[in-house]
């Protein structure tokens, strides 16, 4: 059976409901910034991390611990459901992700590996088990997939890219392969992220990190039907679902309407005008920048204030970073960061 949580505020946020303090958690909050982290990255590789259980419950674990944050997320990598593709993926050091052989035409597209999710992601489900054991009520999980336009433009371009060149040269050269492509993602990412619920995720993120390189109506008829196929299949598992990506600014609404309950937002636009785009519906999760994190301890506290009194004490706000922490980032910092949020807004965000 799985433990009582002791501390669900975050869960009470997503739902907007009142809550004792501002949850508070962080996007890659486990990761090369801590000592922790890099000693057991220098004797295993991200890989091996991600598909030993133990290894990935005791990565997951160590911001809990360190930190003081509302919610685990689980340690994994966006990618791991492009590897049973066929498509040659490997992590090459320092470099980044890297794909031998790239989705490039049609051709490609109808090539690629159709599979069983719990047969060959059944690791990330033991590292959910493990994580949720060792947890033991203290705070929910999250878990995670990538979003089908930024899984597909590293399927595409074989890697990172900064201008997505050859993604949307498929996207609008051959439309009906696209559209093939992220059907074929969309399906495997909502199976995904529901094995990790009925493993015992308390809540699911969707990471469209990249889709703000789109225009609003290319998001709309290349992205969003996919999208809400995603999270269609998951709403009646009654667990949040959060939609996130980076300089959707303009896509914010069409994002909610892909059918999360809590949307995150980057640092690029104030978090109350976010909020009224998204619409009164939906909590929101963010947004401030990780480079305040790097700032002089008066002006990272007074930007985190600065934050909190935009929301104005309203239910349904999860304090975030606009993306992830970055390798640099003290941990001190961070952790004082928690503090002030929690003592700031100790019993202070009212009912709906």
């Amino acid at each position: 059976m799985k433990p009582r949580l002791r501390n669900d505020r975050f869960l009470r946020a997503c739902r907007r409901e009142p809550v004792d303090a501002t949850p508070v958690w962080f996007m890659r909050q486990a990761g090369r910034y801590m000592a922790e982290y890099r000693a057991i990255r220098a004797r295993h590789s991200l890989l091996e991390i991600c598909k030993r259980a133990e290894l990935a419950a005791e990565v997951t674990l160590q911001p809990v611990e360190r930190l003081g944050v509302d919610a685990a997320i689980l340690f994994a990598d966006i990618l791991l459901l492009v590897e049973p593709l066929g498509v040659g993926l490997e992590f090459a050091g320092g470099d980044g992700p890297k794909l031998r052989h790239p989705v490039t035409s049609a051709a490609d597209v109808d090539r690629l590996r159709r599979f069983d999710v719990a047969t060959e992601l059944g690791y990330v489900a033991e590292s959910v088990r493990a994580v949720v054991a060792r947890l033991d009520g203290r705070v929910p999980l999250i878990g995670f997939a990538g979003g089908p336009f930024t899984v597909a433009s590293y399927l595409v371009e074989g890697g990172h890219s900064t201008d997505f060149l050859a993604t949307k040269r498929l996207m609008y050269g051959e439309p009906e392969a696209w559209h093939r492509l992220l059907s074929l993602l969309s399906s495997l990412t909502s199976e995904y992220l529901r094995l990790q619920i009925e493993a015992g995720a308390d809540a699911v993120q969707l990471f469209d990190s990249w889709v703000g390189a789109l225009a609003p109506q290319d998001y709309r008829r290349y992205v969003l039907p996919h999208a809400r196929a995603i999270f269609a299949p998951l709403a009646a598992c009654g667990v949040p679902l959060i939609h996130f990506g980076t300089q959707t600014a303009a896509l914010l609404a069409d994002m909610r309407s892909a059918g999360a309950s809590v949307v995150g937002v980057d640092w690029r636009i104030d978090l109350a005008d976010a909020w009224q785009r998204i619409g009164a519906g939906a909590a929101v999760q963010g947004n401030l920048d990780p480079v305040a994190l790097l700032a002089p301890w008066p002006v990272l506290a007074e930007t985190a204030r600065g934050l909190l009194r935009s929301v104005a004490n309203r239910p349904g706000h999860v304090f975030n970073l606009g993306h992830g922490i970055l390798p640099h980032t003290p941990v001190e910092a961070v952790a004082d960061l928690v503090a002030l949020v929690h003592e700031e807004t100790a019993n202070r965000v009212g009912p709906t």
